[in-house]
């Protein structure tokens, strides 16, 4: 039942204030979709990364050893000066000097150490980072709480707040794949207090207009971001199937491998 509010002006055409409402929550539910798609691929990528620097890197730094090593033999072979400068190049690029980001890099975040560091340092085995990669049920989970909790959808400062922390939580549940706990949080968040929207006036739905189009703009850039960074752009390239991606690109560095080998055991003059 409508309330006297919501009824048309005469004639059946709906007030001013009344199509910016629309406009507004039209855009509000748009970005909050947009947002909710940006997430999920920066989750894809952040897992991908891990994945790909856990079993490709060691290949990588073979390579750049074996490069090393043709260089070094060939500069051995000529002694020509550009050959040693070329050869002392690249094994120094392999001895980077120790600096506090590349000391921490891929062994800490702020949660402490990461697993493999720990076994690393212990003496104990290292095992691969697990698959992360959110269910259907977390998805679906994930989706209706950013859309019932975002804090694009507060009108007060003090329930921007509330939302933001949720959603927080919310962001590191889905990070994790834990659909248990964003059932719980989707149970916390229905029992928690349900902010009255009350009504816009004319310059505030405007306003409000303009600073969903300025995150808009926000967004899209990370979005850019993403998509043009190196690991966004091979995940993208197989987005239902990153596993059989990640095989393809180890096949074909082993063959790389075994061509620098080849390489390396001519210059060193071996059959």
């Amino acid at each position: 039942m409508t309330t006297p509010e919501a009824e048309p002006e005469q004639g059946g055409a709906p007030r001013p204030e009344e199509r910016l409402e629309q406009a507004v929550r039209a855009a509000e539910q748009a970005l909050i979709e947009y947002e909710i798609a940006l997430e999920t691929f920066r989750v894809e990528v952040e897992n991908f990364s891990r994945l790909h620097e856990q079993r490709l890197g060691p290949v990588y730094a073979r390579l750049e050893e074996l490069e090393a090593q043709i260089l070094e033999a060939r500069a051995a072979r000529t002694g020509d000066a550009d050959d040693r400068r070329r050869a002392d190049e690249a094994r120094a690029r392999l001895v980077p000097i120790p600096g506090v980001e590349e000391l921490l890099n891929g062994w800490m975040d702020g949660d402490g150490l990461f697993p493999e560091a720990t076994a690393m340092l212990t003496d104990q085995a290292v095992r691969p980072p697990q698959r992360v990669r959110p269910g259907e049920g977390a998805r679906r989970l994930y989706r209706d709480l950013a859309r019932k909790a975002h804090p694009d959808l507060a009108q007060e400062e003090d329930e921007r707040v509330r939302r933001e922390e949720f959603i927080t939580r919310v962001n590191a549940a889905y990070a994790r794949g834990d659909e248990a706990e964003l059932r719980e949080l989707a149970e916390e968040w229905a029992a928690g207090p349900v902010p009255e929207r009350r009504p816009s006036r004319g310059e505030e739905l405007y306003a409000r207009l303009e600073w969903l189009d300025r995150r808009k703009e926000m967004l899209t850039l990370l979005a850019k971001e993403l998509e043009e960074s190196a690991i966004g752009g091979m995940l993208r390239l197989a987005p239902d199937d990153p596993d059989r991606l990640l095989e393809e690109i180890a096949e074909q560095l082993a063959t790389q491998v075994r061509e620098r080998e080849a390489e390396l055991a001519a210059a060193l003059g071996r059959d």
